[in-house]
This record gives structure tokens, sequence and C-alpha cells, in this order.
């Protein structure tokens, strides 16, 4: 490989939590904070509600906490378990977390988020991005991440929305931009020293899900797949 195509990896940025260059300090963090600061427009001491879905995964976990860094009232994620929901509030200060699979995700926004969504970190797609649309303000913006649920369909990327969700971007003036961190190179370094700061003071915490041995890897990459991880999913080769 050109080695201009690699980065050095410095110890030192991650207190010598190497792994975390794969996660909190790397691409993930980078796109869970050049998210949140391009296309979130979060303003401090307006009391704006952030929605993540995916929150408990590598980008979405990191994203919940920039938004409350940043200074949004309210950080609401959704995710798959009661265990995952405790994680974001008790460990990584959340106002509050849904599951989607217990209920009607609308009516627990619409408790949780009772002035509205400002901002949406949009991993999923599909049904629970339909709901959470649903009740954003006008002028409002939607983070758009990943779309994991839509991957195994034969549809473009971003893939097309319903009618109903479509009419209320248009309605309520909601932007709604694809967000690529590669496209923002010239601020990487800079990403990854706030990043750095923010894990070294604990200001940040990592979540991880460690798996023991390249052999296991193909069975680690499809738990990931159906949400068996919390934070960064990692196969350790050796220490």
């Amino acid at each position: 490989m050109d080695g201009s195509l690699l980065q050095k990896v410095d110890p030192e940025m991650v207190g010598g939590h190497l792994s975390y260059v794969l996660g909190a300090v790397g691409m993930p963090g980078l796109t869970a904070l050049l998210g949140v600061r391009e296309k979130g427009h979060v303003t401090p001491g307006t009391n704006q509600t952030m929605v993540i879905s995916g929150a408990a995964g590598a980008c979405g976990s990191v994203a919940g906490q920039i938004g409350r860094l940043d200074g949004c009232e309210r950080v609401v994620g959704i995710c798959g378990s009661d265990q995952k929901c405790q994680t974001l509030v008790t460990e990584l200060g959340f106002t509050a977390a849904i599951n989607y699979r217990n209920g009607d995700i609308s009516s627990a926004l619409r408790e949780l988020c009772p002035k509205g969504i400002d901002i949406y970190f949009d991993n999923v797609g599909g049904p629970i991005s339909d709901a959470v649309i649903s009740q954003m303000n006008p002028g409002s913006h939607v983070i758009l991440c990943g779309q994991i649920s839509q991957y195994n369909k034969d549809v473009p990327y971003p893939p097309p929305l319903s009618k109903d969700t479509q009419e209320d971007l248009c309605h309520k003036n909601i932007t709604r931009e694809r967000f690529v961190v590669l496209n923002y190179m010239e601020k990487h370094e800079e990403g990854l020293v706030q990043l750095s700061h923010w894990v070294k003071t604990e200001q940040i915490k990592v979540l991880e899900t460690v798996v023991n041995g390249i052999e296991n890897m193909g069975e680690a990459f499809c738990s990931m797949m159906t949400g068996g991880n919390v934070g960064k999913q990692v196969v350790k080769l050796s220490d």
C-alpha cells in the first residue's frame, strides 16, 4: 500500500488504548463530531432536543455525548434493548432512551420530547426514522449518517422516503443532507485532537464490545449487524 494513504497512530492520543483509534478517537468519532458540527446546527441556550437512532453503537453513542457537550437541553437515544437504554442514561449522560422493540416509538417520543425534535442523528432509516421525522420541529435538521435497516435491500442510497415523511420534510423545511466524513478531511486532525481531549478528561466515555481471535471475526461482524454490540465492535488479535 502507498504509505501516503496511511495515518500513523499516536498512542498518546488515546492514553494507550489503541482500540480507541478504531472508534471514539477515529473514524466513528469523527463521523459523530463532524456530523453534529456540520449538519446538526446545535445552538447552546435554545433548549434544543436531539434524537439519535442506533444510539448504542460506535458512532451514535459518541454523537449523543457530543450533542450534550455542545449544548442540547435533551438528548434521547433509540436502541434495541433495555440494557442498552440503561447504559445510555446511566453511563453516557443521555436524558432518556427508547427500546424500539418495546411498544410504540411514536408515543415514547412524544413523552420524552415534549417540545418536539430539533436535531436527528439518523443511523438506521426505515420506520424508526419516519417516526422521528414526523415529530420534528419546523426548520430542524436531520444528520443523514447511515441507513442500516435498508442495506440489504435493492434500493439506492440514500433510500427513498415514504410519501408522508417526504411531505413532512418539505412542509416543515427540514434539512436532510447526506453526510460523508471523508468529505471533511481538512477537519480531521483538529477533530481528533478534540475527541482525544474529551476521552482523556472522561467527558466522553467509550463503549466497546471485544471478541478475541480472528477466527471469530465473522461471528462478531454478524452480531454487530444485528445489534449484538454495545459501542464499537472490536476483534482483538493479540496484546
